[in-house]
């Protein structure tokens, strides 16, 4: 490509990604859409074979992204007819028929059934993502053969349903170039890292908040307890699982809803479940993201000048509670734009933001509110999440397949006349009332929870990680200042330490990845579920090590170091065991997957926002030894459940009706 080729490409690049953000929708809306265009407003774009008006002369379309060559597809005639068949039989809108199907039938190895023409990685998201068919996705997807066309399938009732023009569709995040991708993903990871980090940067300020307002320690303490408070209401359900896009999509087995995150009936091992997606894909990431963002924003203005206590705890929660998006949509935007196999890695790196987030805000204010007030840990989060809000404004893509689909048919129905155009999101929406959403998201995650056995461990353990890693904020000040004389400064730097043990976990993790599980993925294909646990098996020993090395060596006859390496070793082993959980769970339960993850984050919000008001009273009252070592006994009982579920899970996924 000549140099001046790239640049243009730069610079189209750029421009896609303007009219995908926020600001150059709401400047589209404002213009009637006379600016910014999509290829389908564009005068010289043709309608691609299929969603055109019928009477009228199908002809291929005319943007770059979707054209084929007559070199690259001689027979595309013949192309079109062999895939829009397979979709016929993948993509089927008749459950019954679909229900019955034989499970082989799903195989790509199957012989009475024509091998696809591109990775499903691409285009086929709503059969089951067997073993043969996840290694036939990733020798295609290395290889990147010529694009093939994609026909859109045709309902028995006249419908047309949306999908991508080819499997090399720019418009499919899939598909974006890697520059774009790691543009997006920065962009998330930089959003979640600010609004974990603004629920910690308080503690520093809490000495200078009971002299100012009178308080004492326990009233203090509202202002981190509060903000978790509205993290734990968001996610919940009350209204992240109505408005904003499911947790689901964060894991591997999300593949099945990919395309158009529909209801829909499938097989898995034999197994018939019940798979469901986003619930409202007008809205997609952006919407949320933006909306709530910019509430964040604006309300860290009032807590950085309100002058009554009450007013600044109260203004504390509604941070938390609308900063808290990104718990539900940030794995979910890492897994519309990243392959399967694959990504682990960024959302890896998601979990680093959010892990070590907490971590760092007692950093960034430690020096700062002595040198100042107690206000300048609140100004922080203004200049934190100000320029964040102006990077998604201008320059973050929409990334979810289903509204973007969706987008593009209306814009379609409007080109060409056609209403018979639809997605597969409007036909299954037809009908669902906001009651039946509103019962199944606030019922399912608390009936999962009481009737399965292994998810009440997985909530409970996580749960208490969890709240573990929240204690330390109230902990630390008991023992770095009166024992080592560390000013409140320097007791934030001890928090770095947890820091140094994700990267550390990091590390293992991705060197776990890359030498081990997916080449033997490639080798071997999907083991059950339970292989997934093995590493954290070994890393369950971690906490209960780290937190007795921690509480027993904090006196002043053994040098601080000591206790620091063992919250190190709580904070390495705590994210390994998060990875492997939040990998197993929805392998598991892939049809529950959402419900599982809003219940999860429910106990483990609940159980943090607990210990920051109970665990400095613990300490007080029965020492820092005594008060750690209750907290690493019940992380010993996490060894014993780890390892039942490692030998017992399959028969227990055997007995739940909610397993797979």
């Amino acid at each position: 490509m000549l140099p001046y080729e790239k640049n243009r490409t730069r610079m189209s690049g750029l421009k896609d990604i303007v009219r995908d953000a926020p600001f150059g929708q709401l400047l589209r809306y404002a213009t009637n859409n006379r600016v910014l265009k999509y290829p389908e407003e564009l005068d010289d774009f043709h309608c691609p074979h299929g969603y055109d008006k019928p009477g009228s002369k199908p002809t291929g379309p005319a943007d770059t992204s979707a054209t084929l060559t007559a070199r690259n597809e001689p027979d595309l005639e013949k192309t079109e007819s062999h895939t829009q068949d397979l979709e016929k039989v993948e993509t089927a809108p008749d459950l019954e028929k679909l229900q019955s199907r034989p499970p082989s039938s799903s195989s790509s190895t199957d012989p009475e059934r024509p091998t696809p023409p591109r990775s499903d990685l691409q285009r086929l998201h709503t059969q089951p993502y067997t073993q043969e068919r996840l290694a036939e996705d990733i020798a295609l997807h290395k290889t990147r053969s010529a694009a093939h066309a994609v026909a859109p399938v045709k309902t028995a009732d006249g419908l047309i349903l949306v999908d991508w023009y080819t499997t090399d569709d720019v418009a499919n995040p899939q598909n974006w170039s890697q520059a774009k991708k790691a543009w997006t993903s920065f962009l998330v990871c930089l959003y979640t890292f600010v609004v974990y980090a603004s629920s910690s940067i308080y503690v520093s300020s809490e000495l200078l908040i009971m002299e100012r307002f009178g308080v004492g320690e326990f009233k203090a303490a509202l202002g981190l307890a509060l903000y978790v408070l509205g993290e734990l209401l968001h996610t919940a359900g009350i209204d992240t699982k109505l408005l904003m896009s499911c947790v689901q999509d964060m894991v591997l087995v999300r593949c099945c809803l990919r395309r158009c995150r529909k209801v829909c009936s499938l097989r898995t091992d034999g197994v018939s479940v019940k798979l469901i997606g986003d619930v409202v894909p007008q809205f997609g990431r952006n919407i949320p993201y933006i909306s709530t963002l910019a509430i964040f924003v604006i309300l860290t203005v009032p807590t950085s000048l309100v002058d009554n206590f009450g007013g600044l705890i109260f203004l504390r929660f509604l941070l938390g509670l609308f900063g808290s998006p990104c718990l539900a949509n940030g794995g979910a935007s890492m897994s519309d734009i990243y392959s399967m196999l694959y990504f682990p890695y960024p959302l890896a790196m998601w979990v680093v933001a959010a892990f070590a987030a907490p971590a760092l805000g007692p950093l960034l204010s430690g020096f700062s509110v002595y040198a100042k007030n107690w206000r300048w840990s609140q100004w922080e989060m203004l200049w934190m999440s100000a320029p964040v809000f102006l990077l998604f404004l201008f320059f973050l893509p929409e990334t979810q397949p289903t509204t973007i689909l969706l987008h593009r048919s209306a814009r379609l129905r409007t080109r060409t006349g056609n209403t018979h155009i639809r997605t597969q999101t409007e036909v299954d929406r037809k009908g669902v009332t906001f009651g039946a959403f509103l019962l199944d998201a606030l019922i399912k995650p608390i009936e999962i929870c009481l009737k399965d056995p292994a998810v009440l461990f997985v909530n409970l353990y996580t749960a208490l990680t969890y709240g573990i890693y929240y204690s330390f904020f109230e902990v630390f000040p008991l023992v770095y200042p009166p024992i080592y004389g560390f000013n409140v400064g320097e007791t934030s730097i001890v928090f770095v330490c947890i820091i140094v043990g994700c990267f550390i976990a990091v590390g293992i993790h991705f060197s776990y990845l890359h030498w081990y599980l997916i080449p033997d993925i490639l080798s071997n294909g999907l083991r059950q579920q339970e292989h997934r646990l093995v590493p954290a098996i070994f890393a369950s020993f971690g906490p209960p090590i780290g937190l007795f090395l921690f509480g027993w060596t904090a006196r002043e006859s053994i040098h601080w170091i000591v206790s620091v390496v063992g919250i190190t070793i709580y904070a390495a082993s705590c994210f390994i065991l998060l990875q492997c959980i939040f990998t197993y769970v929805p392998m598991s339960y892939p049809q529950y997957a959402a419900s599982l993850f809003a219940g999860n984050d429910f106990c483990r919000s609940l159980f943090a926002f607990g210990a920051v008001l109970f665990s400095r009273p613990m300490y007080v009252d029965m020492g820092i030894g005594k008060g750690i070592s209750i907290l690493g006994g019940l992380s010993i009982i996490g060894i014993i459940g780890m390892y039942a579920l490692w030998v017992y899970g399959a028969r227990l996924r055997a007995r739940s009706r909610f397993a797979v």
